[in-house]
C-alpha cells in the first residue's frame, strides 16, 4: 500500500513541478469533462483501473476485521459522436475482473489467477451505451445509460466471487461548473443502477447458485468533486460519494460513503492521465477498505 500511495504523491509532484508556464488554450481534462459530448467523429477512449483492498467489514450494523480480500476491475470504454449537434454519442463499456482472497496481498490480482479458494478472474460485463444532452440550454449537463449484460456462469464458485450475476441498467446524471478564472470547476454525479435477475436466495431459503445478490433492487450513488487547477494542463481535485442500495425484494441493503482525492495531467493533445484514491469511511453491510484507481484516456 505505501508503494501505491507514493506513487499518487509522486504523480502529483512531478506533474507540478514540470509546468514551465501556464497556457491559455483549454485542455481536454478542463474542456471534455464527463458531462460534455464529443463532436461527431471524435473518438473517446479511457481506460480505467481500479484496485478496492479491504481487511475491515460491516456486519448488521458492527465493525470486524477481517483477512485481507482484494477486487480488481479493468474496463475500456470507447464512445463517438454521432451528431452534428453534440448532443448523441454512441458506445461500448467492457469490463475483466480479477480478485483474491484469504489474507493475500493488495497485488496478488495482478497474477490473474484461479485458484480454488484463493482467487478468480475473468470477464464480466459487456454493456452497450449512450450519453445524451437532453436540454440545449444546459450544454454542461447530460446523460449516460449503460445496459451491462453478465458473461460468465455464477457470481461466486469453488474459486471464490467475481462480480454481480445481474443485468445492470445504470443511468449516470452529470454536470459540472467552472467558476469564473477557469480555477475551480465543480463536476457532480447522480448515478443509478437497477439489478435485475434471478435471486441469490429462492423461495424455500435454499441457495440459487445462478442468481445475485444485488438482484431486484436499486442503487443510488451521488458524488460531489471539486477540482483546482493550477495550469490548464494539470488539477488536484476532491470528492466524496455515497452509493445506497435499496431492496426491492431480495431481501438485502447496503450503503457506504467513501473520501477521495487525486490529480490529472494533460500529456499531449491526446492523452492525459489520472491517478485517484478514496478511503471508505463508514458503511453498512458493506466494506470499509479504500480504493486506488489509474486512468488512461484518449481523445481524438
Amino acid at each position: 500500500m505505501k508503494n501505491i500511495k507514493t506513487l499518487l504523491i509522486g504523480f502529483i509532484l512531478m506533474s507540478y513541478a514540470s509546468f514551465s508556464q501556464e497556457e491559455v488554450e483549454e485542455s481536454n481534462i478542463q474542456n471534455y469533462t464527463p458531462s460534455k459530448l464529443l463532436e461527431k467523429g471524435k473518438w473517446d477512449i479511457k481506460w480505467f483501473n481500479n484496485l478496492y483492498t479491504q481487511t475491515r467489514t460491516n456486519s448488521n450494523g458492527e465493525n470486524f476485521n477481517i483477512p485481507r480480500s482484494n477486487f480488481f476491475t479493468t474496463s475500456l470504454e470507447v464512445y463517438t459522436g454521432v451528431s452534428d449537434s453534440k448532443k448523441f454519442n454512441a458506445g461500448l463499456i467492457l469490463e475483466f475482473r480479477s480478485n483474491s482472497f484469504g489474507d493475500q496481498s493488495a497485488t496478488s490480482v495482478f497474477s490473474f489467477n484461479n485458484e480454488v479458494g484463493k482467487s478468480r478472474s475473468g470477464l464480466g460485463h459487456i454493456a452497450p451505451s449512450v450519453k445524451i444532452a437532453p436540454f440545449g440550454s444546459l450544454p454542461n449537463f447530460s446523460v449516460q445509460s449503460s445496459f451491462f449484460i453478465p458473461v460468465f456462469d455464477k457470481e461466486s464458485n469453488e474459486n471464490g466471487y467475481l462480480a454481480q450475476k445481474s443485468y445492470i441498467w445504470q443511468n449516470r446524471f452529470f454536470y459540472d461548473y467552472t467558476f469564473t478564472g477557469s480555477k475551480f470547476q465543480l463536476f457532480t454525479e447522480l448515478g443509478t443502477r437497477f439489478f435485475f435477475g434471478e435471486k441469490s436466495v429462492n423461495n424455500d431459503g435454499s441457495s440459487n447458485p445462478n442468481g445475485g445478490f444485488a438482484n431486484n433492487s436499486l442503487e443510488v450513488a451521488p458524488g460531489v468533486f471539486l477540482s483546482y487547477f493550477p495550469t490548464n494542463k494539470f488539477t488536484v481535485l476532491g470528492f466524496v460519494q455515497h452509493a445506497q442500495l435499496i431492496d426491492l425484494g431480495n431481501k438485502f441493503s447496503q450503503n457506504y460513503t467513501a473520501l477521495g482525492t487525486g490529480a490529472k495531467y494533460q500529456f499531449t493533445n491526446v492523452l492525459n492521465a489520472e491517478l485517484l484514491y478514496s478511503k471508505f469511511v463508514r458503511g453498512y453491510e458493506s466494506g470499509l477498505g479504500q480504493s486506488f484507481n489509474l486512468g488512461l484516456r484518449a481523445i481524438f
